[in-house]
């Protein structure tokens, strides 16, 4: 089991956080306080925030600059490095505003999923997501203020130093040992991927995700982390949002843990004829004269055209050149999706070729890393089983 970890600002918020830890304490966690303070100075703490701060690349005085948001900034990247040096991390428990959040979440989520993480804040109401991105981070909304202990505040962090408590004094028994393998999905690919984990059968542990931008990030930080060791990225849709501007976008870095750690990769074109919006009313008014289907009341979707689908395949090339692992890109030239097939709403075979044409012109292929068409739409059978051929031959 290890250890609880109680990270704030003691020069603010240090009755608070003793407050955490004498709870975590007596409910039988060992716990380590660690204080983030944007001043030198400690005491409360059983780490002080030099101590915090010597972790920035640059040193503390990097961190200790007299200006609140550049050392706020600076003592994020001080305690991130801070915790990933540490190997008894258990668990983390922060207790902050907006400052303290924004400050405590980054080291959260550069931990691997499994480990507790509960942050007691008091913006944890509203818009979580720059906080907790595609992490576990539990966001623990504080009521009161996080000033001065009250009726409501010490039944709130009690609350959640015993949630705590829990997560690192119960061990989960052992699992799945099976290779975990990373599949994307969209409902549009729904057929396809079901198909698949059919066929993958009880020999691996299949992991979907849902590919609405959180969803490939979380992906492949466990990738990152070590938990996923192969991919079958079936839907790479979230591409599309990323450089046409939906709601469901991937960064800059989609695909960069499959360059980073070069486990086996099969990918395809799931959902790429598509960008997602929400309600009708609420699509950008330059879109207004392009071809939109109504997912749900809630979900519009728009066709990309040719010229998109040619820069979403540059940036697919341009990421997969970078990967050094054993790579297989599928094409699946009957339609990338259910709208894309003959009647369907979204059925264009010139854009389609423009997306299939770039993808093998702009991708380097070699014996390891190789773009193949096949002759069937993304949800017939024969589709599914080319993916599982390939995936076995990545896995030699």
């Amino acid at each position: 089991m290890g250890l609880a970890y109680v990270v704030g600002t003691f020069d603010t918020k240090g009755a608070e956080l003793t407050y955490a830890a004498e709870r975590l304490r007596a409910a039988g966690a060992q716990v380590v306080t660690v204080d983030v303070s944007t001043q030198a100075r400690g005491g409360q703490a059983d780490v002080p925030p030099d101590e915090v701060a010597a972790h920035h690349p640059d040193g503390a005085d990097a961190v200790f600059t007299g200006d609140r948001g550049t050392a706020v900034a600076a003592m994020a990247v001080a305690l991130e490095r801070f915790l990933l040096s540490r190997s008894d991390v258990g668990g983390v428990l922060g207790l902050g505003g907006s400052g303290g959040t924004a400050l405590i979440t980054p080291a959260m989520r550069a931990l691997p999923v499994g480990v507790g993480k509960i942050m007691v804040s008091t913006v944890a109401s509203g818009n979580v997501a720059p906080y907790v991105d595609a992490s576990d981070i539990a966001m623990w909304y504080a009521v009161t203020d996080v000033a001065g202990l009250n009726r409501i505040s010490r039944r709130v962090i009690g609350n959640a130093a015993h949630a705590l408590a829990g997560l690192v004094t119960h061990e989960i028994p052992a699992g799945d040992d099976r290779p975990a393998v990373g599949l994307t999905m969209f409902g549009v690919t729904t057929p396809c991927v079901t198909a698949v984990t059919e066929r993958l059968g009880d020999a691996v542990d299949p992991l979907v995700f849902h590919a609405t931008g959180t969803g490939g990030r979380a992906m492949e930080k466990l990738v990152d982390d070590g938990l996923v060791g192969s991919v079958l990225d079936i839907t790479t849709t979230e591409v599309c949002d990323l450089l046409v501007g939906g709601v469901f976008p991937a960064t800059q870095d989609r695909l960069g843990a499959i360059a980073r750690t070069g486990v086996p990769y099969v990918g395809s074109c799931g959902a790429l004829d598509m960008v997602n919006f929400g309600a009708p009313d609420t699509v950008p008014s330059q879109f207004a004269a392009r071809r939109f289907y109504e997912h749900n009341p809630q979900v519009t979707l728009m066709r990309t055209t040719p010229d998109e689908c040619v820069e979403i395949a540059r940036f697919i090339a341009r990421k997969l050149n970078d990967c050094d692992g054993p790579v297989r890109f599928l094409l699946p030239t009957g339609g990338v999706s259910a709208l894309d097939a003959p009647g369907q709403a979204f059925w264009d075979p010139e854009a389609d070729e423009a997306l299939f044409a770039t993808l093998e012109s702009e991708v380097r292929q070699t014996e390891r890393r190789r773009v193949e068409r096949v002759a069937h739409h993304i949800n017939d059978p024969e589709f599914a089983d080319a993916l599982v051929d390939a995936w076995r031959e990545v896995q030699k």
